[in-house]
């Protein structure tokens, strides 16, 4: 079995995939002043970017774990998750409210993912 790591850098890779998975980093907003809204479509279209990178698609997810700062926020990030997520093929999906690493950041989402099914 192959692994094979997308930009590696001295903490970690931003995905390193094991044969037909890949397995995502943690996907953080840019903006820590913008809203719940926001920070969550900036970490998906950073999601999408990976996804395409590996020459998937967005129904190859299998698994996505949100994290929430404050779960206040779960509404406002599911408004925008509601619109992105392929509703023919959900991944499955948990939700948990943490302390994320900056001071601002609202959302943080990590995923796994099959390789080669749609490519």
């Amino acid at each position: 079995m192959t692994l094979h790591r997308l930009n590696p850098g001295p903490r970690m890779s931003q995905a390193v995939c094991i044969g037909d998975i890949a397995f995502l980093a943690g996907q953080v907003p840019d903006d820590l002043t913008a809203d719940i809204g926001e920070q969550t479509r900036q970490v998906l279209t950073k999601i999408d970017a990976v996804v395409e990178t590996l020459g998937a698609a967005k129904a190859d997810i299998a698994s996505v774990q949100v994290w929430l700062s404050d779960m206040a926020d779960f509404q406002g990030m599911n408004a925008v998750w509601d619109d992105w997520v392929d509703g023919e093929a959900p991944p499955a999906r948990a939700t948990g409210g943490v302390a994320l690493a900056r001071p601002g950041m609202k959302v943080e989402m990590i995923a796994v993912m099959a390789l080669g099914r749609t490519k």
